[in-house]
Order: C-alpha cells, then sequence, then structure tokens
C-alpha cells in the first residue's frame, strides 16, 4: 500500500517501463524475479486469509483500546503489483533482490483517524501490541525537508511470539503486515494526489503549477487538522454534564450523546470513543442497572481512577468509553465480566481484571 507503485509489464522475459524504453537486465536476476512472482501467486490464498485475519486483529486492539477511529481497511498486494515492485531496478541493479522477504507490503492495512493526536494514539496502541519491525513518519520526514506534501505514519508490524491467539489467528505469526495511519484529512489528499500524479496524464508543461496547487492544497489541509483537533479539545473541555434535549422514554438506556458529555466532564484527559462504543456501553450500564447519570456518577464514586490508571499502564492514551469500562470493572469485578453483553471479551476482561487486582 506504499504511494508511487508504478506497475512494470513483462515483454520477452525482460522488464519494460511504462514508456516502453528497455532496460538491459542479468537473465539470472529476470529468472529470479519470475520465480518470485511465481512463488507469490501461489500464496496469494494464503495471504488473503492472513489479511482478514490483521484486520481483525487491529480491529479488535482499536475497539479494546477505544481510540476513535474511522476505520480500517486492508488489501492483500495483487500478483501483478508485486510482480511490477519486484523488477524495479535501481543503479543498474534489482532493488528487490530476495522480493518475497524484503517486499514487506505484500498485505497491507489502513487506518484511517479523525484527528492527528489519534494518528499517534493508534501508532502507540500498536506498538503495545504487535512488534514494530519499522516505523517512518512520513509526515516529519516532509517536514523536516521545509515543505509540505504526503503525510502518514507508517509501520510494518508482526504477531509478538508471547502473544495468545486463537487457532484461526496462529497463522500470521509467519507474516508481516504494512499498517498506515493517516487522518481523513491526509487520507484525501494522498489518495486524490496518487490518483493523478500516477496515472501520467500530466503534460509537462502543467507540472508546476499542479506541483504548486498540491503544496498549497496540503498547507491549507494541515491547518484544518489543526482546527479540527482545536475544535474536539474546546468541545471536551466545555461540554455540559447534563444533556440538552429529552430522553427517550421508550429507551431506558443512557443516551450516547449524554453518556459522551458526562464522560468528557469525568475524565477530560480521555479522547473521545467511536459514537457506537457509546451506545455498546450504555447496553451494558442497562445489565447493570444504571439508567441515570446519577446512577452512574454514585457508582464509579467507589472507583479510583489514578490507581487504575497505574495498574492498568497504559501505552496508549485510553478514550473516555475504556476509561468507563475499566472503572466498572474494577467496581464489579466478576460479575461485570459475566454480563451477557460482554460474553465476546471474557478472556480479555479477566486479564485486565487481574491487573486491577
Amino acid at each position: 500500500m506504499r504511494r508511487g507503485e508504478v506497475g512494470l509489464a513483462r515483454a520477452g522475459g525482460c522488464p519494460v517501463r511504462q514508456d516502453g524504453d528497455m532496460t538491459t537486465v542479468d537473465p539470472q536476476e529476470s529468472d529470479r524475479v519470475r520465480d518470485a512472482v511465481q512463488q507469490y501467486v501461489a500464496r496469494v490464498p494464503e495471504l488473503t486469509r492472513a489479511t482478514d485475519g490483521f484486520i481483525t486483529l487491529v480491529t479488535s486492539a482499536l475497539d479494546d483500546a477505544g481510540i476513535n477511529y474511522l476505520a480500517v481497511t486492508g488489501r492483500t498486494k495483487s500478483a501483478e503489483s508485486f510482480a511490477g515492485k519486484a523488477a524495479r531496478r535501481g543503479e543498474g541493479k534489482l532493488l528487490y533482490p530476495d522480493p518475497l522477504k524484503q517486499i514487506t507490503d505484500q498485505i497491507g492495512l489502513r487506518v484511517i483517524t479523525y484527528v492527528r493526536d489519534d494518528v499517534d494514539a493508534v501508532a502507540q496502541l500498536l506498538a503495545g501490541e504487535l512488534t514494530v519491525l519499522e516505523d517512518r513518519d512520513m509526515g516529519q520526514e516532509t517536514a523536516d525537508q521545509g515543505r509540505w506534501g504526503y503525510v502518514s505514519r507508517h509501520l510494518v508490524v508482526a504477531v509478538d511470539a508471547s502473544r495468545t491467539l486463537s487457532a484461526e489467528q496462529a497463522m500470521l505469526r509467519t507474516f508481516t503486515a504494512s499498517v498506515q495511519i493517516r487522518t481523513v484529512l491526509q487520507h484525501a489528499w494522498a489518495e486524490f494526489e496518487h490518483d493523478i500524479r500516477y496515472k501520467g496524464t500530466i503534460p509537462e508543461a502543467y507540472a508546476p503549477d499542479l506541483n504548486r496547487r498540491f503544496t498549497l492544497a496540503a498547507g491549507l489541509l494541515e491547518l484544518a487538522d489543526q482546527e479540527f483537533s482545536a475544535i474536539r479539545d474546546r468541545l471536551q473541555e466545555t461540554l455540559p454534564e447534563q444533556p440538552a434535549q429529552e430522553p427517550d422514554v421508550d429507551d431506558p438506556r443512557l443516551s450516547a450523546q449524554e453518556l459522551a458529555k458526562f464522560l468528557a466532564g469525568k475524565y477530560p484527559d480521555a479522547g473521545w470513543s467511536r459514537t457506537e462504543h457509546y451506545t455498546w456501553i450504555s447496553g451494558l450500564l442497562l445489565e447493570l442497572g444504571i439508567t441515570s447519570l446519577d446512577e452512574l456518577a454514585h457508582a464509579l464514586a467507589a472507583s479510583d481512577g489514578e490507581a487504575i490508571t497505574a495498574r492498568m499502564g497504559y501505552r496508549y492514551p485510553p478514550a473516555a468509553v475504556r476509561r468507563l469500562d475499566d472503572a466498572l470493572l474494577s467496581v464489579y469485578g466478576k460479575d461485570y465480566v459475566a454480563l451477557h453483553g460482554n460474553g465476546h471479551r471474557v478472556e480479555q476482561l479477566m486479564e485486565r481484571l487481574s491487573k486491577l487486582e
């Protein structure tokens, strides 16, 4: 999933650039590329299953942490794209002499967040959950060059040998995955820029003007990202504890909106969680018999937020729903684990409970 991948066709056993110019290649290198591509094609079904496994693993980690994100997507690199990358040359030699090992984006994931702070939170989370083999902050590299342009955090990750996996996930230990983390605005810029630049449709005479316009757009989007972060921070500081609208009399649960406002006041240093996570945990509160903010405040009075934070040893900034989740676990213990709505994560909660105890 790296940017700028320009596929190479094959003709007569030799790579051909897209402009048609031939490149002299050692026949042994050509055979090596061909063999690697054939092996890759045979592995595609297994890689596809592993891609789905990594998507599930990363999504589960983000949801468990309560980090707010827009989407987690993934893809297995196509055989055509792999062949093009395997045949790339630089300074008269192959860039990837051992493509099956050196091309690290055979499995590619992308995590899209709303604000820049959450990009760092996701990276911290993945560093705690997986082994990070490579970490490149492309935005920082661009800034260090004194310019605006492509912004994205690129990680190459693997599953740590000590991590407990289900039988279905065990196959992931033999794979690595490339993970891009970026905000929705960074993603929009990167996708549009990639679509325009790498189709080869820009007349040379227009290139300077388009470069200037892309740079201008990148700078404006960086400012917009900063403003989105400022808007979120300001709202979290000023949200009232009580909801403005009347509650739904037909639904005894706390609404997602009133719960979000309450938690913003309870945990002012915590980030927002996904909207559906507020709704989900309000269902758990209903199972506990908590249907009002007063009842919730009374229940949480028995929890020690500082002690919970110290015992959990968060390696990433936990969002509001995760903070509430741990507080309820601290107060209710195994009774909380046994709730029907927690049936899918009993093992995770028991591990957390052991830390709290």
